[in-house]
């Protein structure tokens, strides 16, 4: 059996995380979803506008998904330890970089092939974007009298 991780905030699900986590399954049996904490999310993204607790769930009824769980709040590779993955997925727009999360993982004890997965074509979907659009919307439209 090949156990994929893949990570992410997942705040706001779009067709740019079902993707991503589609592709991620793809590459194996069984896929574990790592949830970013609360505040992991504000400090490499922004604030979120889901708490943790109900993104874990959320992003756990994805049919590709077989498991989510919370991330650690203070060391990524803690929770690459306890689940001990074949793959990890990134994807295209996480700033990880590849061959130091190998590298860090083989340190720790964990033989793991790290994969860079594509974007969806409608780039147009990622959570910030479409918050943006929201707003443009809103401000688009005149008081009510």
């Amino acid at each position: 059996m090949v156990r994929v991780m893949a990570t992410g905030v997942f705040d706001l699900l779009h067709p740019g995380h079902l993707h991503f986590l589609e592709q991620a399954k793809a590459l194996g049996d069984e896929l574990v979803v790592v949830v970013a904490r609360d505040q992991t999310a504000r400090r490499l993204k922004h604030e979120p506008y889901v708490p943790e607790t109900l993104r874990r769930v959320m992003v756990e009824a994805l049919k590709p998904v077989d498991r989510a769980i919370l991330g650690s709040t203070t060391d990524i590779f803690a929770t690459v330890v306890d689940v001990r993955p074949d793959i990890i997925a990134l994807g295209h727009n996480q700033a990880f970089d590849a061959t130091e999360v190998e590298s860090e993982c083989h340190r720790r004890g964990v033989k793991v092939k790290v994969v860079r997965l594509g974007a969806l074509q409608h780039d147009e979907m990622a959570t910030r974007k479409i918050v943006e659009r929201i707003l443009a919307r809103a401000r688009e439209r005149p008081e009510p009298a």
